[in-house]
């Protein structure tokens, strides 16, 4: 049977992303990127796989559960996993703090026995099962022939428990129960094959009894040692031993997983390689300079160009830099109808702007109208092969000449929406492209729309998912209508002498014709006049209410006192650059609407407050308050971080330094960047890359010596200026080995200061012994 099917993606067993569903199909393809920052420890990254039923009712496939210590090995590469089998007894996440002591008591008749106290102090991070976990622990002691368990009081509404109670279990009898005189040996033996096991559960209201959570197994022959032991553990899944089922039944799922983990230090270690990026427009020639040399080493330049262009964003000097870049770029180009055509460090990095700069631009313009075309489905194939049954060419051809216009229209309407740092860039370029092939009147324009049409709108309306502008892949058909669109966008954009000739296929060229009009050129070129002319507007003129987020929450009523259940709605909330508004579902009425400047803080809650998780407050003027609740801890950090960007601005807050940084952003928010962490990047990239940037260095100094041909194996590397590039490369290997040095010595003060069984590193954290044999074999410490 064929199935309905989604997925999830788990930080554990807390659900932060789930795709959209695929009807009617055994191998569904979703195509969705899901981006986040873990925002707290986990111990899987899980992906589960779901079937709706007619009933609407979720049942589910399989999982597949990635230790994080494993994500490194399948970083950036196309994997497929097999689907693994999902019940109670394997799921399990949190961990438990432990006390034990085996004592010896001498009785009246002066016989020895053995007792064993079993202190149960608190649990943290259990799953929530249902919306709440109401959680207790029974403790067993467990040898050949006997089992006692005994069991805590039940904790409401808590995944992070405090029980503190202990219990006493009486390991080894006095003899005399044995009618022998001496103490009985075989008691003694028994003891090494005994177990104490705690398991937690989740009291349930329910009649199919309790949830089972976890448990941990100890063998007391390790408390012989030392009468006393106290440690946190990671909980364990149960082993029923049923192993019968065959793993390869569920099927599979792919997945391309890309995990980085920075760790990064303060400012002040990364200022000597931060500066030197920084100044990286003012070298001359600009291919000396650090930025460039890191595209040079750099395997793909879109590694190089990502960290570079949030640097340069945060610090504001990213005009001056893609000018110089650029600006060398043109330099080597011969013809001009190559220009910016290929991969370039220069186009991977206005590339990167764009994305980062124009993100708000694409939903003022394209939003609407991509919306509309992904919920009407009106059916726009031009080509004859591909018509369905009963379809007609010319009204398709209509449907898809309607659309095309719509968008054409507010694309080349839209220049006063433009993002100011991407007008000055575009600025610079048409400058730049004008004074190197004077003798050609279009190269100002061709310059600036292989980037605005070839490299933004056209990729934003093809895959309109990778720009944010919809949740999901689209579906078969709207993907085909808005390829053909952005296929048409793009041939109108370029402003090629004879466009048909274009389209290797016919019928786009016959459908072309429409557009063949000298009116569609001169908007072309009004609107790339407008966005890279100097000085061409004050921007906060044309303020317009830009979305930031929305999406489902829980908010409790405000200005009641009571706690009770009923006071927490769930609602639709939107925030603008203007306002934060809830209402009942979307596209209502608002309820409640709060004025950005109204916002005085944004600080999360711990889960002690409501006995709920992922809950924050948003403080208004007279001391109100406003609780919510997010749906998970990505969506929780998501919100908290863009409603305190976007109040930061206020005036009855004392605005920071950092956000002044950001001025070409509307309502300086859209860009949270940390300069360190960008830096940091670098370090690991240039650290990563250090045998290219040696070979570079050999290069310089061969290219430098005979001048002559380059060496082949040379040849790779832009090098103009052999000197400068020589510095340069000398003070990048100093700050890089400085900040390896840095980073080696703070991972061996953790190590000698990180206790095994302590609450950061619990018994059965996998990622701690890894490392704990690896600093082992780096140093000669024992552990």
């Amino acid at each position: 049977k064929m199935r309905d099917c989604y997925c999830t993606v788990n930080l554990d067993q807390e659900e932060v992303f789930r795709t959209k569903i695929v009807e009617k199909s055994l191998c569904p393809f979703y195509g969705e990127d899901f981006y986040c920052e873990i925002p707290r420890t986990f111990r899987h990254l899980s992906f589960y796989i779901f079937d709706r039923d007619v009933f609407r009712r979720d049942s589910i496939i399989g999982k597949v559960a990635i230790q994080k210590e494993d994500l490194q090995k399948y970083h950036n590469r196309d994997t497929w996993f097999q689907l693994q089998h999902v019940d109670a007894d394997s799921e399990v996440q949190g961990k438990v703090h432990l006390e034990l002591r085996l004592s010896e008591v001498i009785t009246d008749t002066g016989v020895v026995c053995h007792k064993l106290a079993t202190r149960v102090l608190e649990c943290q991070g259990l799953p929530i099962v249902n919306g709440q976990c109401d959680p207790y622990a029974t403790v067993t002691l467990a040898g050949p022939s006997r089992s006692e368990a005994k069991k805590t009081k039940v904790k409401k509404k808590t995944n992070n428990p405090h029980f503190d109670e202990v219990f006493y279990f009486e390991v080894t009898r006095p003899s005399s129960y044995n009618k022998k005189s001496q103490f009985d040996i075989e008691d003694v033996d028994e003891v090494d094959k005994m177990e104490i096991r705690v398991d937690l559960w989740n009291a349930s209201n329910l009649k199919f009894g309790d949830e089972f959570l976890g448990e941990l197994r100890l063998p007391l022959k390790f408390l012989r040692q030392s009468s006393s032991y106290e440690a946190w553990y990671f909980l364990q899944p149960r082993d029923n031993g049923n192993k019968s089922l065959k793993p390869d039944d569920l099927g599979s799922l792919r997945l391309n997983v890309v995990y980085t983990e920075d760790h990064v230090f303060s400012s002040d270690y990364y200022s000597p390689l931060r500066d030197l990026l920084l100044k990286s427009a003012d070298v001359e020639p600009v291919s000396a300079s650090a930025a460039h040399i890191l595209g040079e080493v750099c395997r793909e330049k879109q590694e190089a160009a990502i960290p570079l262009v949030r640097l340069f964003l945060h610090y504001g000097r990213i005009v001056p830099f893609i000018s110089a870049i650029a600006s060398a770029e043109v330099k080597r180009t011969q013809d001009p109808n190559t220009i910016f055509r290929g991969n370039s460090l220069t186009s991977k990095c206005i590339d990167e702007t764009m994305k980062l700069a124009g993100m708000h631009y694409l939903q003022v313009t394209l939003k609407p109208i991509i919306d509309e075309i992904c919920q009407v489905h009106k059916p726009c194939e031009i080509d004859p092969v591909k018509l369905k049954d009963g379809e007609n060419l010319e009204n398709n051809r209509e449907n898809l000449r309607q659309y095309v216009d719509r968008i054409f229209t507010v694309i080349t309407k839209s220049g006063v929406s433009c993002p100011t740092v991407m007008c000055d860039i575009f600025f610079s370029l048409r400058e730049s492209a004008a004074k190197r092939f004077q003798g050609d009147p279009d190269v100002r324009y061709t310059a600036v729309s292989s980037f605005i049409f070839l490299r933004f709108f056209a990729p934003a309306i093809l895959s309109p998912n990778l720009f944010q502008l919809t949740p999901h892949h689209p579906d078969p058909q709207t993907s085909r209508t808005l390829t053909l669109i952005s296929k048409t966008i793009q041939t109108l954009g370029s402003l090629s002498k004879s466009k048909s000739a274009n389209f290797k296929e016919s019928y786009m060229a016959t459908f072309y014709d429409y557009f063949n009009e000298q009116k569609y050129a001169d908007a072309v070129k009004n609107f790339l006049d407008l966005i890279s002319s100097s000085g061409r507007r004050d921007h906060k003129s044309i303020e317009q209410p830009i979305l930031l987020k929305e999406g489902f929450m829980i908010k409790r009523a405000q200005g009641r006192k009571r706690f009770g259940m009923k006071n927490f709605k769930k609602r639709w909330f939107r925030l603008t650059n203007h306002e934060f508004t809830y209402q009942k579902s979307k596209g209502d009425h608002p309820l409640c609407s709060i004025p950005i400047e109204n916002i005085l803080a944004v600080e999360r809650l711990e889960e002690e407050s409501f006995k709920m998780k992922n809950m924050f407050q948003v403080i208004q003027p007279e001391r109100r308050v406003l609780y919510i609740q997010a749906n998970n801890c990505v969506e929780a950090k998501d919100w908290i971080d863009i409603l305190t960007k976007v109040s930061q601005c206020n005036k009855k807050r004392q605005c920071s330094a950092s956000f002044a940084i950001t001025h070409c952003l509307p309502a300086n928010i859209q860009l949270d960047i940390d300069g360190d962490r960008e830096t940091e990047r670098i370090y690991s990239l240039f650290n990563l890359y250090m045998p290219k940037l040696e070979k570079m260095q050999e290069a310089c100094g061969s290219k430098s010596v005979y001048d002559g041909p380059e060496e082949e194996e040379y040849s790779t590397f832009i090098i103009d200026d052999p000197k400068e590039t020589y510095k340069t490369l000398k003070l990048i290997i100093e700050g890089v080995g400085t900040l390896e040095q840095e980073h080696a010595q703070y991972k061996r003060d953790k190590f000698k200061k990180t206790k095994y069984g302590s609450q950061e590193h619990p018994i059965g954290d996998k990622s701690f012994q890894t490392y704990i044999r690896q600093q082992s074999e780096i140093s000669a410490h024992s552990i």
